[in-house]
């Protein structure tokens, strides 16, 4: 009786070995100090700034809270000028925040905010531009800015899948007002559950900070309103253990992008277009089919033989319950037709192949 296969899904979480977690952890163990910006935290901060090259960084307990604290400082109850192409935590941040999502058409090959159509949706109420750096692929930086300059608009990035993306050499954190990413296990660099905040604002980065704690000055003395958004030393020991391992996740992750580069058949596929000037960190591969019953054919031939892949993102933003709705075509048209692929550090090329000719031949039938 043969084996079953294992499954392959969509993302595996990379897990340094055990001992060096349990090392970390013993550190906190010997301090007593579990939360309230520890050793560990203070630490893993600062292997991060020199890490990524940045010059603030505020770790926060995960990756939705850093939005909502810059919806809550930025954002002044307006409207806020946002993709339709996102993970849903971008536009649920603005409405939780009191602020009205005003959404922008994607741009078709790129599939971030489309900066040619920013201008057309800024009224009198627009306080902000909230765009995702899309599966790690820098919006178009220089024209956001740009058009923020010119309407007085703060700019905040969700970067939630951008850890060590650069563009013209920079990391893609230092740019806009605010920038956030997420350090959920499914990302490349994690702490579990975790994310970050990068501001170069110092006035605006100190409100970020007491917003983080619950608005204290000191321990006795309040600054302003203010939430629990701490890291906990559990999960910075955590991160001090993956930091390290960088350099092979990416790289196995690269060498299973190059795979699909080579094996899949694009007379038939799209691929999203990396932005010039950028190092991008390969951390998802999405394909675009022409419709979405082809999505549909191809995924289900995927799942029957144990290969999960992830509609990512569905449904097109634009249309939640609890948004206004207005038609949207490409970012309709690219939700209901693109699949990520699994990708991970250390995919075994058996899986890989398996993969693409699954793909490739239920895509030419």
């Amino acid at each position: 009786m043969a084996e079953p296969k294992m499954k392959i899904n969509v993302t595996k979480t990379f897990l340094p070995p055990i001992e060096e977690y349990q090392s970390q952890l013993q550190r906190a163990w010997k301090n007593e100090w579990l939360t309230n910006r520890g050793e560990l935290v203070l630490e893993l901060e600062a292997n991060l700034k020199n890490h990524l090259k940045v010059s603030n960084i505020i770790l926060m307990n995960n990756g939705t809270i850093p939005l909502q604290i810059a919806l809550k400082l930025l954002g002044k109850n307006g409207e806020i000028i946002t993709t339709p192409f996102s993970y849903v935590a971008t536009t649920s941040a603005i409405v939780w925040e009191n602020c009205t999502p005003v959404f922008v058409d994607i741009h078709p090959e790129y599939l971030t905010i489309d900066e040619n159509k920013i201008k057309d949706a800024i009224t009198d109420k627009t306080t902000a531009i909230l765009a995702t750096h899309v599966f790690g692929n820098p919006c178009h930086l220089e024209a956001i800015e740009a058009i923020a300059r010119e309407h007085h608009l703060a700019v905040i990035y969700d970067a939630a899948h951008c850890f060590g993306v650069t563009y013209k050499g920079k990391s893609v954190f230092d740019y806009g007002t605010a920038s956030s990413c997420s350090f959920h296990a499914t990302k490349l660099f994690h702490t579990g559950e975790g994310g970050a905040v990068f501001c170069n604002d110092e006035q605006l980065f100190d409100k970020f900070y007491q917003s983080h704690n619950f608005g204290h000055k000191t321990a006795l003395d309040f600054h302003g309103l203010g939430i629990n958004g701490k890291m906990s030393e559990l999960q910075a020991a955590l991160g001090l253990a993956v930091l390290p391992y960088m350099t092979h996740i990416t790289e196995g992750r690269k060498k299973a992008v190059t795979f699909y580069n080579e094996h899949l058949d694009f007379t038939l596929l799209q691929r999203m277009k990396i932005r010039e000037f950028t190092e991008w960190n390969y951390s998802y591969y999405p394909v675009i089919f022409q419709d979405e019953a082809q999505l549909l054919k191809i995924e289900s031939a995927l799942v029957k033989e144990d290969v999960i892949p992830r509609r990512y993102f569905y449904p097109s933003l634009n249309n939640l319950p609890y948004c206004k709705n207005s038609p949207m075509p490409n970012s309709e048209s690219v939700s209901s037709s693109i699949l990520c692929l699994p990708l991970y550090a250390d995919m075994p090329l058996t899986d890989l192949e398996r993969i693409a000719h699954i793909v490739n031949t239920n895509l030419s039938v």
